[in-house]
């Protein structure tokens, strides 16, 4: 049996440098992971190949809150896509919906085969996990040739839902792959591997810093009414992500 590939999922250049020193085998590239992931920067990009050369796979969401974008949401999709691919992503994750949840084809094709022309690969991300019905959603993946399919297995942490993404496998049967994610932890990363019989996992696992340059006066925040500390950032756990890729390679 090959051996498990461990995709991170990173919200800045310097976690897929982390990723890159634990030795995961892929990183997902986004912004604003508080949101779900958001679109990043071309700099992330740039910055992250440049310094790792690993296997990046960039997201394409122009906006959090669902996925059934406007017109102009969609083009600026479009638009983004072209320039990560012409900037070095090695592949597109991004999700289209109509209002009633299911498949938006037409939006989806353009971007699957933006990727295919560019020879890269194209990841239909966890909004498989609000489908009405996620066999005739993969059925309309696979035949727009989409590489893979990020899914919790329709529940909100993939532990609670093992047995659906290992149906989705079967289902799928090496027409598409299934990458399980969504509260993979060191903890219970061996039993659902086991459980649902996956090739490839992703998750993340980060740890906190602090940057002092905001202490002279702790009643500014420049975020919204969450008010999150603003002497404090997160980065991957690279100590973390290294432990569970020694133990995939056992």
């Amino acid at each position: 049996m090959s051996r498990v590939l461990l995709e991170v999922c990173c919200g800045s250049a310097d976690d897929v440098i982390e990723a890159h020193k634990a030795g995961a085998d892929r990183a997902e590239l986004n912004s604003d992971l508080f949101h779900g992931g958001l679109t990043p920067t071309l700099g992330e990009l740039i910055v992250a190949k440049r310094e790792t050369g690993m296997k990046i796979m960039a997201m394409v969401r122009p906006r959090e809150g669902g996925f059934c974008y406007t017109d102009a949401e969609f083009a600026t999709a479009v638009e983004d896509a072209k320039l990560l691919l012409a900037h070095g992503a090695d592949g597109l994750v991004f999700g289209f919906l109509h209002e009633d949840g299911t498949l938006d084809v037409e939006r989806t094709k353009v971007l699957a085969e933006l990727a295919r022309g560019a020879g890269k690969e194209s990841v239909f991300h966890r909004a498989i996990d609000v489908v009405p019905d996620w066999r005739a959603a993969l059925d309309q993946l696979i035949a727009l040739g989409v590489t893979r399919v990020l899914t919790s297995g329709q529940e909100p942490d993939v532990s609670l839902g093992t047995d659906t993404v290992r149906d989705m496998i079967t289902y799928a049967a090496g027409r598409i792959e299934i990458l399980p994610g969504a509260g993979i932890t060191a903890r219970n990363m061996d039993r659902i591997i086991a459980e649902t019989g996956c090739g490839q996992i992703h998750l993340a696992a980060h740890r906190e810093l602090a940057d002092p340059s905001v202490r002279n006066n702790r009643a500014i925040f420049y975020g919204g009414c969450l008010y999150p500390p603003e002497d404090r950032f997160k980065v991957i756990d690279s100590g973390c992500i290294g432990g569970m890729v020694s133990r995939l390679k056992e």
